[in-house]
């Protein structure tokens, strides 16, 4: 019966922080959004809304609710790894034993933990 995972939606307390975490650190891209009664944005891979946001609503506590974390396929591990150096965000960077997967985990200005996941084949 399911297909596969349509979107995450999480609140934001800061709007700027937020897009530039997601849209700018990530490479995210802030696309359409319906007319929904509310403030938000909906963040595009490709061109598919992966990523929705509120900006009206009070932070959830406690603020991890029932989601542990958030985690994206991505690509150019080197360039990322450069682009979170340099940003000076916290992050932790480690290779899954047995697959190779390579996992970058980090937490968004909102408290989000993020995990990006590169192919074993990409290189530092």
């Amino acid at each position: 019966m399911i297909e596969g995972m349509n979107h995450f939606t999480i609140t934001a307390e800061n709007r700027e922080q937020t897009l530039g975490f997601y849209v700018g650190l990530l490479g995210l891209r802030d696309g359409p959004r319906p007319e929904l009664g509310f403030p938000g944005a909906w963040l595009y891979a490709g061109d598919r809304a992966v990523l929705h946001i509120y900006w009206d609503r009070p932070m959830p506590e406690p603020r991890t609710g029932v989601i542990d974390h958030l985690a994206f396929s991505a690509r150019g591990l080197k360039a990322v790894k450069a682009r979170f150096d340099e940003s000076g965000l916290h992050y932790e960077l480690r290779q899954q034993v047995g697959a190779g997967t390579w996992q970058l985990f980090c937490h968004d200005p909102n408290g989000a933990k993020v995990e990006l996941d590169f192919e074993p084949s990409e290189t530092l």
